[in-house]
């Protein structure tokens, strides 16, 4: 009789901590899953392996806050990588290189030495200056390169969305590289994913003060600064795209490329979207479009030959 009247209190006490700590657990899930709603990419590089690459973060290719680089190598090298380097999107808005980690990751497991690069935004700067932040990195990129184990001879231009944009006016413009003094003419390839490259007259309402709406110069689009100078590019976009019109922009710049006599492998998925896109080159999510691959194999068809860099370089 005494043993129950004991227990009986120690049992309520065990229950009502059982519930708190899942009530706890439940807040905390509902949390943790409306916050990685809100920034998917967080999720994506949580659960993203990073064991593959030897990284090298924060190093300035100029002197504001937003003029940085990551670097991701691979961790066993026996020669100079083949160099890729990534512009996120955002439009001209927004962007941390931190959010693309697991691009940086994805390519130093496939052998390449990515550059991850952040530049000035709106509403700090408007078109053109975020083309020669862009510019200096690369520049940066060709000069500094052999110290982080890539090899400046086999450079790459790679972005998604308004940093497709941006890789395709360094590529195809040889203006902005040539005011950093590099040559457009020395980059292996051109890598795009669902890219604006002709979007006059601008709708999206949050670019058209970046580039001057309605003022918009012509010379600002991609598409007109074709010609057969282009490096070998590679267009992917999603079949279906509510943001950049892929028939136009990737299936129009493809198009002018070929008209020119540039190399260019045009490819579309209808199993992504305009973000997803970026985002199948994560590991969770390569099931959706061989992106990856699509690149790897690129980058492989189109860099040079050994070169007599050798060396891997120093570290900092």
């Amino acid at each position: 009789f005494c043993f129950e009247l004991h227990s009986r209190p120690r049992k309520n006490f065990t229950m009502r901590t059982s519930f708190l700590v899942l009530g706890f657990i439940t807040l905390f899930l509902i949390g943790l899953g409306v916050w990685f709603a809100k920034r998917p990419l967080d999720l994506i590089n949580a659960i993203t392996p990073g064991s593959h690459s030897e990284k090298t973060l924060g190093l300035s290719y100029g002197s504001d806050l937003r003029q940085k680089l990551d670097i991701y190598r691979p961790i066993a090298q026996d020669q100079a990588s083949p160099v890729v380097v990534f512009f996120y999107g955002g439009s001209w808005n927004r962007g941390e290189r931190a959010d693309y980690a697991f691009v940086g990751e994805a390519l130093a497991a496939r052998g390449m030495v990515a550059v991850l690069v952040d530049y000035r935004v709106y509403p700090q700067v408007r078109y053109p200056a975020f083309l020669d932040d862009v510019a200096m990195a690369v520049a940066w990129s060709f000069k500094e390169i052999n110290r982080y184990g890539g090899d400046p001879q086999n450079i790459f231009l790679m972005g998604h969305s308004a940093g497709a944009y941006n890789a395709a006016m360094l590529a195809l413009d040889e203006t902005w590289l040539a005011k950093q003094g590099a040559s457009a003419k020395a980059l292996r390839g051109l890598i795009g994913l669902a890219g604006p490259y002709d979007f006059i007259p601008i709708v999206n309402p949050e670019v058209r003060p970046v580039f001057f709406f309605p003022n918009t110069p012509a010379e600002s689009q991609p598409i007109n600064h074709v010609s057969a100078n282009a490096p070998p590019s590679l267009l992917i976009a999603p079949l279906e795209d509510q943001l950049v019109n892929p028939q136009r922009n990737t299936g129009g710049l493809a198009k002018r490329l070929r008209e020119a006599g540039v190399k260019v492998t045009e490819t579309y998925y209808k199993s992504t979207s305009h973000t997803s896109l970026v985002g199948a080159i994560a590991w969770p999510l390569r099931g959706l479009a061989p992106v990856l691959d699509d690149v790897s194999n690129f980058v492989a068809a189109n860099r040079k030959t050994l070169t007599s860099a050798k060396a891997i370089g120093t570290k900092n």
